[in-house]
């Protein structure tokens, strides 16, 4: 069930979404894409408009997509790309109703790693994502087909995040804030972790048991309180992203 009365209220929160992305510096130029399904009509998808800089989306200019990919409304259809990972994944997990993927630094970077794991029991950031993390291996930067999102969604499961090989990561969540709040911490505790293990550094893990604890805690959040903090500042600050 979503926590949007109607397409209008959604539209607002994945603008500043965007928005947010390229304060925080989760973005990358025009690539990437944040969707999410429609409160009107979970059969179409509300996503990032095609080559358009995250800094210069707003609520009118994001597009609607229908079930086959056809652009309903907004400035211009996403780039192919974000239709063939996005839309299995929503397919796939019907309650992960907003995803978000991100070439942010840090996040690529460990994605990078072919020593290193992301360690969820390194900080209080990574922790809330313990037992939440799956592995998508194989990197083919082709995405001819909506199977390779497929292939994503499969091996994503019933967890929030999908790092993905050479590539970012993949996030899923019942709704943008919970999504943003998931990319935002993330993209931290990755930076946490790279920089504590530079030049041969050890780590000093939280126990296992708290950390289970802290994750259940973490997938049980709404996170309302933080993501309307964030929504204040950018009401604030770049107030047109509502337009």
């Amino acid at each position: 069930m979503s926590e949007y009365k109607n397409d209008r209220e959604a539209r607002i929160d994945v603008a500043a979404a965007h928005r947010l992305a390229v304060h925080h510096g989760l973005n990358e130029g025009v690539w990437n894409h944040i969707s999410l399904l429609s409160p009107e009509d979970s059969s179409r998808m509300i996503i990032s408009p095609g080559h358009m800089h995250w800094s210069q989306v707003t609520a009118s200019n994001l597009a609607l997509m229908d079930h086959e990919g056809e652009l309903l409304a907004g400035e211009r259809a996403p780039i192919r790309a974000g239709w063939i990972i996005h839309r299995p994944v929503h397919q796939a997990r019907p309650d992960a109703r907003c995803v978000i993927h991100v070439h942010a630094p840090y996040i690529t970077a460990m994605s990078i790693r072919e020593d290193m794991r992301f360690e969820t029991r390194s900080s209080q950031q990574s922790a809330g994502f313990h037992n939440d993390v799956a592995y998508y291996e194989v990197y083919d930067g082709l995405l001819d087909s909506e199977s390779e999102g497929e292939r994503m969604a499969e091996v994503l499961g019933h967890r929030r995040v999908l790092l993905l090989r050479n590539h970012g990561a993949l996030i899923a969540a019942p709704s943008v804030g919970r999504a943003y709040l998931d990319v935002y911490q993330l993209e931290r505790a990755c930076m946490y972790q790279l920089l504590a293990v530079a030049g041969g550094g050890e780590m000093a893990l939280i126990p296992d048991d708290i950390a289970s604890k802290m994750g259940a805690m973490a997938r049980q959040s709404t996170s309302h309180g933080h993501w309307g903090g964030m929504k204040r500042w950018m009401d604030a600050v770049e107030p047109d992203y509502r337009n």
